[in-house]
């Protein structure tokens, strides 16, 4: 697996380089998306039961929702390349 990896939450990791986007889950496109996901079976839950707070698109079409702020998954993604590059 290359790239790096960025905590979504309660130790779950994600490939940095496979994010699309990271947005706030309350609106009606948001949702459908998220439905439509676990329709087809690529929705992974990493909110352990806690309220979702991000949903993160991924380009393998998989959507993964978080229970953090984008803003926090944002800068999660800001700071590690700051390693890389440092």
């Amino acid at each position: 697996m290359s790239g790096k990896l960025i905590n979504v939450g309660f130790g779950n990791f994600i490939s940095s380089n496979r994010i699309i986007s990271v947005v706030q889950p309350e609106s009606a496109p948001i949702k459908r998306i998220v439905q439509e996901a676990k329709d087809r079976g690529s929705l992974i839950d990493a909110t352990q039961g806690r309220k979702t707070r991000a949903v993160i698109v991924m380009d393998s079409n998989h959507i993964i929702l978080a229970p953090v702020q984008p803003e926090t998954v944002a800068q999660r993604l800001v700071n590690k390349e700051e390693l890389v590059e440092g």
